[in-house]
């Protein structure tokens, strides 16, 4: 079973398969005040609205970050 990390901000969860994860640093370039890779945890959804992480995320080259609307 693939495992995978949850991050939320509220309005929406990041969903990171680490074993699907190329570490291309898409993810940190593009949105670096997000993404920490030697923090823990390394991902601070709160840092960045949600349409720039839909954004971003869209663009994950291995697809290990995916997304889902969280309802209010």
């Amino acid at each position: 079973m693939e495992k995978k990390i949850e991050y939320s901000n509220g309005e929406l969860t990041i969903i990171w398969q680490p074993e699907l994860c190329q570490h291309a640093g898409v993810c940190v370039k593009m949105l670096p005040e997000v993404y920490h890779p030697k923090d823990r945890p390394w991902v601070k959804p709160k840092n960045a609205t949600t349409e720039e992480l839909i954004t971003q995320i869209s663009k994950c080259p291995s697809g290990a970050l995916t997304y889902r609307k969280d309802k209010h």
